[in-house]
């Protein structure tokens, strides 16, 4: 079943009922995983305005731009859109020491689901979110 929005060139991004879409963010140079985060209509203009990767914080509701404390930020190379423009992904480069995530490592994927018990993948972070945060 094909709707309009499967084969238009237009950008329509559906945002959820509470403004927001979700967004993948991945290495643009491997392809892994970085990040999960939500976007609304104003971090979603300024990404693409700045090439900076800026988000809506559920938790502290409020816009943040990535790496705005850290220095950990993300240069965004490509935006793709699913088919029914529900969902993002983030193509970017890693800025600063490379670690996307707040525990100070590269991916926010570092455990696995082993037998009911997260198991961790021996990513180790980069840096100490103590000093950082």
């Amino acid at each position: 079943m094909s709707s309009d929005l499967d084969e238009t060139t237009a950008f329509q991004p559906r945002f959820d009922a509470d403004g927001l879409i979700p967004a993948i963010v991945t290495d643009a140079g491997d392809g892994t995983v970085l990040m999960f985060a939500h976007m609304n209509a104003e971090a979603l203009r300024l990404t693409l305005e700045t090439g900076i990767a800026h988000f809506w914080s559920r938790s502290r509701a409020k816009l943040w731009k990535k790496g705005e404390t850290s220095g950990e930020t993300l240069k965004v190379e490509q935006v793709l859109t699913d088919c029914d423009q529900d969902v993002l992904q983030i193509k970017a480069r890693p800025q600063g020491l490379g670690a996307a995530c707040h525990t100070g490592r590269r991916s926010c994927f570092y455990r696995r689901l082993d037998n009911g018990k997260l198991v961790f993948t021996g990513a180790t972070p980069l840096f100490d979110p103590k000093d950082v945060y």
